[in-house]
């Protein structure tokens, strides 16, 4: 297995180790780390495909795949469509995907219902079990087995019980602890056996909610217990002993004490060595209850305080989510302005955290409510805060897809960053977000704005004069220039020219659809910057499309343009540019040799770059890869066309 993972997801694995660490522990010596952990706007999509690779190199026929997975109902929209991908892709075979779900909360469940649908849609079946209460029959048969005595003379309690907690097992379970506690389920030592206050019981007088049920035994507990209950519901599912005692205003708190009573009670488990988890979230939710709704955002906010603290820095990141989650429910109560700026900080490195764990929809929550904390003056007073705040808020929105929410607060960091640097994320999301909202023509018309800040002056209307002029330029650079000239140019280190290199990438395919005439000129501007300012990663694309630009029907030039396909893949070894393999042999395999190579022998590297787009986050071009392939096979390879469809 740890081969075939190796060889499915290859260096994506450094990529998966940040959301799920066991992997790491499982490849052991077999894996050796990339140092490539870059988080980007397309980091999302990355993610996704390759937590889907990942699923299907460990199901095969000799050892099949069961994946279970609880309280969809509380899953968000990246995960929901995570599953749908496992579940629907043909890839992936010999695995069962088992989900489970609560039909009683109405918006969760419509995600659910919609995900259901959408996969039944794609052709998969799949089978719906309703599990419903427990029938008076099971629950006898279970009281007799549990207090070993006949059905019969169970027959009476079973009754009651499942009047009482309509045949809920937590229910009825926690509904038995109640009657051994007061008395009314005791075992006699004069009859050697179990007994029961039949009278007693029925009348017997309780909550029909589950929550309120328990959360009324817990406060028949000693204060310290209800203390360390209350404590722990607010430190989430799981959490570390270690946490929990930072949480108590009282270092003489005996936690062990508390942890034994709480498994013996059946509230919480131990996981591992010194991590525990709520044995299920009604009973968190019961232990949460004893918090007076009133006091709950102050009881968050110390706790939260008291924890912070307490933390040293080379623990911080293990309790910096506990604390800010706790912290920011109390947000109200604070005043001043100095507290609200170090929670601003908190939520900065959060947000930062979340998104290199690919979480950008919590990325995004703590990013926006730290720039909620920011005061008035903070372009003045705390200018690199309110930066960073911005840059990390415009990235995980706009990966998330809320575009309505992108648009208010993109224009601020725009407005009242002093350097020009400082804008260039921003502007790098906005002219994205107009592309992906299918703004392509105020794409352009904002990358040709910032380029003309940067140095770089584009023509905003092309015609045929201004066209061969940059096509003059263009060879006149490349003059007395050998291949092994262009392969040895120096590293690009100018920060203005990288940049400029960046936005006329992101806007070539904007500019091929709407703009046509000014797509070669970015190719030849991309071009001449490297050849005067030295060579970077997007060189290699650049290359690759002048390349494809001579093999046109303008110029007809196919030995030139099979050198610079050969100049564009040398250069991005040389570079070890993996990222841009897709871009790259898009224009050199689809555009370019098969001009002077078999159709066929392009193939294998299109679905290569296919792979290698989908790893990165390059969808665009992932497909791009993926249609060349597909050209190909149809048009000249004699493939039949229906295993082309099954296959692909």
């Amino acid at each position: 297995m740890r081969s075939r993972i190796l060889k499915n997801v290859g260096s994506g694995c450094t990529f998966l180790m940040k959301s799920i660490p066991g992997l790491q522990t499982f490849l052991g010596e077999y894996y050796v780390e990339n140092t490539d952990t870059s988080v980007s706007p397309a980091s999302g999509q990355r993610w996704k495909y390759l937590l889907f690779k990942l699923v299907a190199a460990t199901s095969n026929e000799d050892c099949p795949l069961v994946l279970l997975l609880d309280d969809l109902q509380w899953a968000d929209e990246t995960s929901l469509d995570v599953i749908r991908m496992i579940v629907t892709d043909p890839d992936i075979r010999y695995c069962l995907f088992i989900g489970v779900h609560r039909d009683n909360q109405s918006s969760s469940t419509n995600r659910v219902k919609k995900l259901l649908h959408g996969i039944q849609e794609q052709g998969v079946s799949f089978m719906a079990m309703r599990i419903g209460p427990i029938e008076k029959e099971s629950i006898n048969t279970i009281l007799s087995e549990t207090l070993c005595l006949p059905p019969r003379l169970c027959q009476p309690l079973s009754t009651i019980i499942h009047s009482k907690t309509g045949g809920i097992a937590l229910f009825m379970l926690d509904f038995l602890k109640s009657l051994k506690e007061e008395g009314l389920l005791w075992f006699d030592l004069s009859s050697r056996r179990w007994a029961f206050d039949t009278r007693g019981i029925d009348a017997k007088e309780i909550s029909d909610d589950l929550v309120e049920h328990i959360s009324k035994r817990m406060t028949r507990l000693p204060h310290g217990m209800q203390s360390g209950l209350k404590i722990s519901a607010c430190l989430g599912s799981s959490f570390s002993a270690g946490t929990l005692q930072k949480g108590f205003s009282r270092n003489d708190f005996d936690i062990d004490e508390f942890l034994r009573f709480s498994i013996e009670s059946g509230y919480l488990r131990e996981i591992s060595s010194g991590k525990f988890m709520w044995a299920h979230d009604q009973i968190q939710q019961a232990a949460y209850e004893l918090i007076p709704v009133t006091r709950r955002e102050s009881f968050h906010l110390l706790l939260g305080s008291r924890i912070f603290l307490r933390t040293t820095s080379a623990e911080m990141d293990d309790d910096l989510f506990t604390i800010v989650a706790n912290i920011n429910i109390g947000i109200r109560l604070m005043k001043s302005k100095h507290q609200k700026l170090e929670v601003a900080r908190l939520n900065l490195r959060a947000g930062e955290m979340a998104i290199a764990s690919s979480a950008f929809n919590s990325a995004a929550e703590y990013l926006v409510l730290g720039i909620a904390l920011l005061p008035d003056d903070s372009w003045v007073e705390e200018y690199d805060l309110s930066i960073r705040l911005y840059d990390g808020a415009t990235e995980a929105i706009y990966v998330t897809g809320d575009f309505d929410k992108l648009s208010t607060i993109i224009q601020t960091p725009l407005l009242h960053a002093r350097r020009l640097e400082d804008k260039l994320n921003t502007y790098n999301i906005f002219v994205r977000y107009l592309i992906a909202s299918g703004q392509l023509k105020e794409a352009i018309s904002k990358s040709i704005n910032v380029l003309a800040q940067l140095g770089e002056i584009l023509p905003e209307h092309v015609d045929n004069n201004v066209y061969a002029e940059e096509v003059e330029h263009v060879k006149q650079s490349l003059v007395n220039l050998s291949e092994d000239d262009l392969l040895n140019l120096p590293c690009m280190t100018d920060e203005r020219k990288l940049a400029c290199m960046q936005f006329m990438n992101i806007v070539m395919s904007a500019a091929y659809c709407v703009e046509p005439l000014l797509s070669p000129i970015l190719v030849f501007r991309m071009v001449r910057l490297s050849i005067d300012h030295g060579v970077c990663n997007i060189s290699t694309f650049a290359f690759g499309l002048y390349g494809a630009w001579l093999v046109s029907a303008v110029n007809s030039d196919f030995e030139g343009g099979y050198r610079m396909g050969f100049l564009a893949i040398s250069l991005m070894n040389r570079l070890e540019a993996n990222e841009f393999i897709p871009r790259v042999y898009t224009s050199v395999y689809g555009f370019i040799n098969i001009w002077k190579e078999p159709f066929q022998a392009g193939q294998v590297k299109c679905l290569e770059g296919y792979d290698a787009g989908a790893m990165s986050g390059d969808t665009e071009f992932a497909v791009s890869c993926l249609f060349q392939y597909a050209s190909c096979a149809f048009h000249s390879c004699g493939e039949d066309i229906a295993m082309l469809v099954l296959c692909r």
